[in-house]
């Protein structure tokens, strides 16, 4: 099956147009056209090489939305013509403990396979959303509630990665009524995590560098902003926190966050630094505290989310950006200067 999309060569090399072939698809197959796929950082991490894992040519992307064009004979959840959407896993083992739970990113009989820069049990390499098509079996193919009307599915897009990867977590460790919920970080993971933990009804904080960021984390759901730069700030809300959301991909101080959460609480990872986070012992032994990280949600979890931000009307904030320009995208979101989340126009992909 012949596709076309834009594809890193090597760590080195801007994306550029490439045709590539994908799989014919199989009886539980579903074949999607995508009109939207958005830029996520682990792409730009991967297509530079910067996480020891490259397989070139590559094309990124795992943020997709699109409509499907053919089904696998044995395919029952989707027809021609439906509103579909692609996550970060394609395929998983589905028989282990973790799968049988829902939980596919944890498979533990040969991991989950991500939707690019991977290769599948059958040897077959994955290629992401920056195409004019994929092929992915109907398990890891997500349905869209007509709720999402046509011009939110642009902003829909960056929910497959960003939007499951801060909502699982918070989900997890009962973000709700009564709990205090501190969010680090304001870019795209954080930006969406403001938006559920608000929807979810806990006291929400959001702790940021920047004194610029104040008046968008309040717009954005946040009861209260801690400047981290700040101690007096910090101070003031020592040993308070039930839960606090880590969505920041830098360098930064791990035992100041530590030091805000209450007894039992728990700080939880989801930004993927370059480099190693110190932590220092006395931190977690006071309060009883946990450092704990998340993945993306299972396929049930993916679809519980999709269906509550339908209904909730939870979508991203995002700019538009076309193939031209995607190398350009790149730049900016290292400098964080996007509010909050690119999102790649197909339609040109698919008028070459």
């Amino acid at each position: 099956m012949k596709s076309f999309g834009y594809a890193a060569q090597s760590k080195s090399a801007p994306l550029a147009p490439w045709h590539f072939d994908r799989r014919d698809p199989g009886p539980t197959d579903v074949v999607v056209s995508i009109d939207f796929c958005g830029i996520c950082h682990s792409d730009i991490h991967q297509a530079r090489g910067e996480w020891g894992r490259d397989l070139f040519p590559m094309v990124p992307g795992h943020e997709i939305i699109g409509r499907v064009i053919a089904i696998g004979s044995d395919v029952k959840k989707f027809k021609v013509g439906d509103r579909a959407a692609v996550g970060v896993i394609v395929e998983s083992c589905l028989h282990c403990d973790n799968c049988r739970k829902d939980l596919e990113v944890y498979c533990s009989d040969g991991g989950a396979v991500d939707t690019y820069n991977a290769t599948l049990r059958s040897g077959e390499r994955t290629y992401g959303g920056y195409a004019d098509t994929i092929v992915t079996p109907e398990h890891f193919v997500h349905t869209l509630s007509p709720k999402f009307k046509d011009a939110a599915l642009p902003a829909a897009a960056p929910l497959l990665c960003a939007g499951i990867t801060t909502y699982s977590p918070l989900r997890h460790w009962g973000a709700g009524p009564g709990k205090k919920v501190g969010i680090v970080g304001l870019g795209g993971l954080g930006h969406l995590a403001l938006k559920f933990a608000h929807a979810f009804g806990a006291h929400v904080v959001q702790f940021t560098t920047s004194a610029s960021k104040i008046d968008d984390a309040k717009k954005l759901g946040a009861d209260d902003v801690i400047l981290t730069k700040d101690p007096e700030s910090l101070k003031k809300h020592t040993g308070s926190f039930d839960f606090i959301l880590d969505c920041v991909s830098a360098p930064h101080d791990m035992d100041a966050l530590l030091g805000q959460l209450k007894l039992d609480g728990t700080l939880c990872l989801v930004g993927l630094p370059e480099v190693p986070l110190s932590v220092q012992p006395f931190s977690l032994l006071a309060n009883r505290r946990s450092l704990a990280g998340s993945a993306i949600g299972g396929m049930k979890e993916t679809q519980e989310m999709l269906d509550f931000c339908a209904d909730h009307n939870i979508v991203a904030d995002i700019e538009m950006t076309t193939y031209d320009k995607v190398n350009e995208a790149y730049e900016r979101v290292v400098k964080g200067d996007v509010k909050y989340r690119f999102v790649l126009d197909n339609s040109a992909l698919r008028q070459r």
